[in-house]
């Protein structure tokens, strides 16, 4: 009977002791709960100097793609593409960009081009690591937006719907980069 008793006795103390501090911040705010915790961040927001970098993090380190990542942030896409993965991205370089109809780009980062935008940059996305070494003439890969990509090689030259080259590739923590010299339209 003694065990039972020194049970309920703590259970009474500690609830009296959560009693207390519970109404001691009884004139609290949701506001002041919410102003004292951490700010809420995306994967993008980890903070890791150890790990080898990942998509988004090769990417804004190059400065040959200052316009692929400006339109992946403009679609709020940075997170997703900073998640686990693994992805293989076909990353357009500024170059391929500037070939495109003057005012492309520029268009396609208004608010209410979202939807474009966001599909363009989807169709550059597989989910799933695919190096050039395993990329044969005629397949094709499904990229998140639903579309497909068809791979051919010509000369030596691994392409993308038969007008992106692909001229380099960097392995990341979290997938692939395929550095090419077009933009990709969703066919």
């Amino acid at each position: 009977m003694k065990p039972i008793f020194n049970v309920f006795a703590i259970v009474v103390i500690l609830s009296s002791v959560g009693c207390k501090s519970g109404s001691e911040s009884k004139n609290m705010s949701a506001a002041d709960v919410i102003s004292t915790e951490a700010p809420m961040v995306g994967q993008s927001g980890v903070k890791d100097d150890v790990s080898s970098p990942n998509i988004v993090q090769v990417a804004v380190g190059s400065k040959d793609h200052t316009t692929l990542v400006a339109a992946v942030q403009a679609a709020g896409l940075v997170d997703a593409l900073s998640n686990a993965g693994p992805f293989t991205v076909f990353a357009p370089t500024n170059d391929a960009f500037a070939k495109l109809p003057a005012g492309t780009v520029e268009g396609l980062l208004k608010p209410e081009k979202l939807a474009d935008l966001k599909s363009i940059l989807e169709y550059h996305t597989y989910v799933g690591t695919l190096k050039t070494d395993y990329m044969d003439d005629g397949q094709s890969f499904e990229q998140v937006n639903g579309g497909k990509v068809s791979i051919s090689k010509k000369d030596g030259k691994v392409m993308v719907n038969g007008k992106a080259t692909i001229l380099a590739s960097f392995p990341t923590s979290n997938g692939i980069i395929h550095v090419i010299d077009e933009v990709l339209l969703p066919q």
